[in-house]
């Protein structure tokens, strides 16, 4: 009963997690170039169980088979896919179809600067010439950060040229990578690269005046919601008809 207790309360942990990412995703559903997470479960090794102080066998040791002590949380994954495409008609609003992620000069607190990859490409020109995103980091391009003149008809095309009339610019730098398992989420819809992380040849395209929205598809989400709440509740149910049960046992070892 004990055992029934715990497999109870690992159910009913695993099922608080996936409602984590589900509410999680819900609130990005909104949010520019976010990618929805998943979370998976895992079951806890098998153990043998063994019978012991049983008279009928003269109190003999043995194995009688394995058992399951429930579920445990598994690991957290980003679906990558592809996000809707919104026109917004704005010339540094920038959506990458196909594969491939921005690359954003962040700088932390301490004054260290990173390169970080997005697929948001809410971007604007400040005054001083400089193409950022909306908290103020520099977009990269082949040469460091893009500088742009503030002045000028700005045209991107979908290799990511950027032009002033027929006057090449610069080109924004857009990475891939062989495996995606090797980018860490930072924020909302940043990634850093971890050991292993691999480059290679970035295939998408630019397309100026559109933005990638998130991948998340709300009443997906929102049907995962219920089944989740749903399933807490059955295991929240099973734990206090152990806890009953218990009770009752030990009413009846009083007596």
């Amino acid at each position: 009963m004990l055992r029934g207790l715990y497999t109870a309360y690992t159910g009913m942990l695993n099922q608080q997690q996936r409602l984590e990412v589900t509410t999680n995703n819900l609130a990005n559903a909104a949010t520019v170039g976010y990618k929805k997470e998943g979370s998976t479960s895992q079951a806890f090794d098998e153990c043998l169980t063994i019978k012991i102080n049983d008279a009928s066998e003269n109190y003999v040791r043995r194995g009688i088979g394995n058992m399951s002590l429930g579920v445990k949380i598994g690991e957290t994954y980003t679906n990558y896919g592809q996000g809707s495409v919104r026109e917004t008609g704005e010339p540094f609003d920038l959506a990458i179809g196909g594969n491939g992620f921005f690359n954003i000069s962040y700088t932390n607190k301490k004054g260290q600067e990173f390169t970080m990859y997005t697929r948001d490409g809410s971007f604007t020109l400040t005054k001083e010439g400089n193409l950022v995103t909306k908290d103020g980091d520099f977009v990269l391009g082949q040469n460091g950060p893009i500088v742009l003149p503030t002045d000028a008809e700005i045209t991107i095309d979908a290799m990511g040229n950027i032009y002033n009339g027929n006057e090449l610019l610069d080109q924004l730098k857009i990475t891939d990578f062989e495996d995606y398992n090797y980018l860490d989420k930072f924020g909302e819809n940043m990634y850093r690269t971890v050991d292993g992380a691999t480059e290679k040849e970035a295939v998408g395209q630019i397309n100026q005046g559109y933005l990638e929205m998130s991948n998340v598809q709300v009443v997906e989400e929102m049907v995962s919601m219920i089944t989740i709440q749903r399933a807490y509740e059955a295991a929240q149910k099973v734990e206090t008809s152990m806890d009953e049960i218990l009770g009752q046992v030990v009413t009846l070892g009083k007596l």
